[in-house]
């Protein structure tokens, strides 16, 4: 069974740090590139970072400079790591596996999501 679940504090403060985990099931981590997207309310769903299954990263153009995404193999884990949070980085947070791609999230698995709040 398929499975992304994705763990992190959903309130954070201006200036602070955001760390985000995502452990998926072993049949989809080791073959896909990994990626976190978010959703700000009245926006459409953007690529925040993406890696691939040999570390290959990518960064959406809103967050560069201040994120940075890592995989654990061993731990079947992607971790998200977002710094000098501002009030617009609140949205809501999801984790994918990506099978083709963070070009393609219509062909995502996706986890449950995590809604995060950067208040002052």
């Amino acid at each position: 069974q398929v499975q992304l679940t994705e763990s992190g504090r959903g309130l954070v403060q201006v200036g602070g740090t955001l760390r985000l985990s995502c452990t998926a099931s072993e049949n989809i981590f080791g073959a896909n590139t990994m990626g976190w997207f978010r959703q700000r309310t009245g926006n459409q769903r953007e690529l925040v970072a993406a890696i691939t299954t040999i570390g290959g990263t990518i960064y959406g153009d809103s967050v560069k400079g201040r994120v940075t995404i890592s995989r654990d193999n061993a731990k079947s884990t992607v971790h998200l790591e977002m710094s000098s949070l501002k009030p617009e980085d609140t949205a809501f947070y999801s984790c994918a596996a990506l099978p083709l791609g963070p070009e393609n999230p219509g062909h995502a698995v996706w986890g449950q999501g995590t809604q995060v709040t950067v208040s002052s």
